[in-house]
């Protein structure tokens, strides 16, 4: 009887050393924090969510402002700043300059990984990269810009236009939800200078698609490449919305940088 007992005892602390270790790990996996860009939300990051979660990552799908770089960068900051334990910062499209002008709390930010994003280097901004190459053609969908009381410019893309442009390989009927729910950003954002480059001291990753018609791939494989990249993923025919149409893939980079940074 006493042998039994102490078999018990044993299988008991066994048991909870397994299930202690394996919370333990689950706990010194980062939160992934995912920027979204401009005409777009925090739910076009939905898939990669599921995909994350299955893996036991925390996330937060930041609702980014889209005001300015610096004011947008700031917001982060103060998330990354709230935000326990160690991160991994996820940026698209203008969403990748606001993690890239991201300065404080610099140690807790392990990764960061570039989805169709911008990584503009000091004194760059988002207008003139766009132009850097040809294929771009974001210019002529543009609504009617809303003029702001201060003087700025909210832009979005026509809605009628929008599954073209920006989600091209997503279904019909989600693209024209996406179009419905787009979040506009300022004239002013786009013009403004990137300041230091947080990638200069932060490893990257990249993964964008070749049909992209907001940000040329030459563009971003350019930039993603000046970043000193990890890795970079090229999708075939993939959109703009690449985390939307591919988020196993796009999840699957995310996981390769925490893991690589996270050891």
């Amino acid at each position: 009887m006493t042998n039994f007992k102490s078999r018990v005892l044993t299988t008991a602390i066994a048991t909870f050393g397994l299930t202690f270790g394996a919370a333990a790990f689950a706990a010194e996996k980062p939160t992934v924090l995912l920027v979204h860009g401009a005409f777009a939300e925090s739910s076009s990051w939905n898939g990669v969510v599921a995909e994350l979660h299955e893996q036991g990552y925390p996330v937060i799908a930041v609702a980014n402002p889209l005001r300015s770089v610096k004011s947008d960068a700031a917001y982060l900051q103060d998330v990354v700043a709230n935000t326990k334990g160690p991160v991994v910062l996820v940026g698209h499209s203008y969403g990748g300059s606001v993690i890239s002008n991201v300065t404080a709390d610099q140690a807790k930010v392990k990764a960061l990984v570039y989805v169709a994003a911008f990584a503009p280097e000091q004194g760059e901004n988002i207008a003139e990269l766009s132009g850097r190459y040809p294929g771009g053609t974001l210019g002529p969908t543009l609504a009617a810009p809303v003029v702001l009381k201060d003087g700025n410019k909210d832009l979005y893309i026509q809605q009628d236009k929008f599954g073209a442009q920006f989600a091209a390989d997503v279904p019909a009927a989600e693209a024209a939800l996406m179009a419905a729910t787009q979040r506009p950003v300022t004239e002013a954002a786009l013009h403004e200078a990137s300041g230091a480059p947080a990638w200069k001291k932060i490893p990257s990753w990249a993964i964008y698609g070749t049909a992209d018609k907001n940000i040329p791939a030459a563009a971003m494989k350019f930039m993603a490449e000046r970043a000193g990249a990890k890795k970079i993923v090229e999708i075939k025919d993939a959109s703009h919305v690449v985390m939307t149409s591919k988020p196993e893939q796009v999840a699957k980079l995310i996981v390769e940088a925490a893991e690589a940074t996270t050891k």
